[in-house]
């Protein structure tokens, strides 16, 4: 449940630039990741509707690559040639930083421990809170469960029809 670790400077510096940008058109940025797949070096921008009631399309996701493409030609923060992607972050997304939890207070989200709770590893609920100690999950029947970072392996989002 710890926020990505790993995240490559290019990527970390991406997304200071573009975070601005992003989210002053509306969206929020969910996630910036550079890789390299094959011959080809990629920048993968994620990104979220405020609204949660509103799913990102195709014409979110070009907006936001003509938004940034010049942004990052005149800044130029990556040396190697590479192809932007803008994607949405999908329907059922993880959870990885303490934004992406903080968006998601009050939703359904599913829980994947590491060591079974009361026989189970895999728990549905509310999103109480969360914060450094870990998160309290609320569960259908009215019980609250609270869990360690260390017992959880993921959090997801879990998809409701609006």
């Amino acid at each position: 449940m710890a926020e990505k670790k790993g995240r490559g400077k290019i990527a970390a510096k991406v997304e200071d630039l573009i975070r601005g940008p992003v989210e002053e058109a509306g969206y929020l940025l969910w996630d910036v990741d550079y890789f390299k797949e094959g011959a080809d070096f990629n920048l993968l921008v994620t990104i979220e509707n405020t609204d949660r009631t509103k799913a990102i399309d195709l014409d979110d996701c070009e907006k936001i690559s003509r938004l940034l493409s010049p942004i990052l030609d005149r800044e130029d923060p990556i040396s190697d040639s590479y192809y932007l992607e803008v994607s949405s972050a999908g329907l059922e997304r993880e959870l990885s930083r303490a934004e992406h939890f903080r968006f998601y207070l009050g939703k359904k989200v599913c829980v994947k421990l590491y060591a079974p709770a009361d026989g189970k590893k895999s728990l549905v609920g509310t999103l109480i809170s969360y914060g450094e100690e870990g998160l309290v999950l609320g569960l259908e029947n009215g019980e609250e469960k609270s869990f360690g970072q260390d017992a959880v392996a993921k959090v997801t989002t879990v998809y409701e029809n609006l």
